[in-house]
């Protein structure tokens, strides 16, 4: 299925829906948002990333920032932090640079690695829409955390690709029924910056009586 532009869904939203697919619903589909320490802290991070003046040559890589991505297989579109064009005569050519080069994308994160894929399923999407639109391969690229200042090397495999593929699927199929899905409350929730829009307190049938008693009778 070839999707049209006007149905592109936000890139960055696969990291939102690997979270919590009731916090991507909010955000995507209700267009609710609220800020915390940690969403001012990745904004200011990407801002940097982003920064379209900046442009740097070292050697064999070109450092491109802010690059726009998009996939009409996916339906998809966004914004990469940093592509870093490696020299390698298994790549493509790049206008105005001789040889040919493969892409390596580097996503920037706020705070550590994490146990869940979140951030590599975004970055793993990213490649695939780099693949689509310059028609080559990428074996690999990387997630740069702030906190720790280090570079993970992420290995884009079929699994990780195939997990992209289901979950933007499922994406567009809440989309189009504007569907936001009810949740479990989890430890996560403490850390969600629309834990108050949420309520998941409130999605387990309960009147907001009964709601509003159990917090009163919750010690200090």
């Amino acid at each position: 299925m070839i999707y049209p532009e006007e149905d592109y869904l936000a890139l960055s939203g696969l990291q939102h829906f690997a979270f919590c697919r009731r916090q991507w619903a909010l955000i995507h589909i209700e267009n609710q948002w609220s800020d915390n320490e940690r969403t001012v802290d990745g904004t200011i991070i990407h801002e940097r990333a982003h920064d379209e003046t900046i442009k740097e040559s070292r050697g064999n890589i070109i450092v491109v920032r802010g690059m726009h991505v998009s996939s009409p297989v996916l339906g998809v579109s966004g914004v990469c932090d940093i592509i870093e064009y490696h020299s390698n005569p298994s790549g493509v050519p790049i206008f105005g640079h001789p040889g040919t080069w493969i892409p390596y994308p580097v996503e920037y994160k706020r705070g550590h690695t994490k146990d869940t894929d979140a951030d590599r399923l975004q970055l793993c999407a990213q490649a695939m829409c780099l693949e689509e639109m310059l028609g080559c391969d990428i074996e690999e690229g990387a997630l740069y955390y702030n906190e720790t200042r280090r570079r993970e090397k992420v290995l884009l495999t079929d699994d990780l690709r195939e997990k992209v593929k289901v979950m933007i699927l499922e994406m567009h199929h809440y989309y189009q029924r504007g569907y936001t899905p009810k949740v479990k409350r989890t430890k996560s929730c403490n850390a969600c910056s629309l834990k108050d829009i949420c309520t998941p307190a409130l999605l387990k049938n309960k009147s907001a009586l009964q709601y509003m008693q159990e917090r009163l009778e919750e010690p200090d």
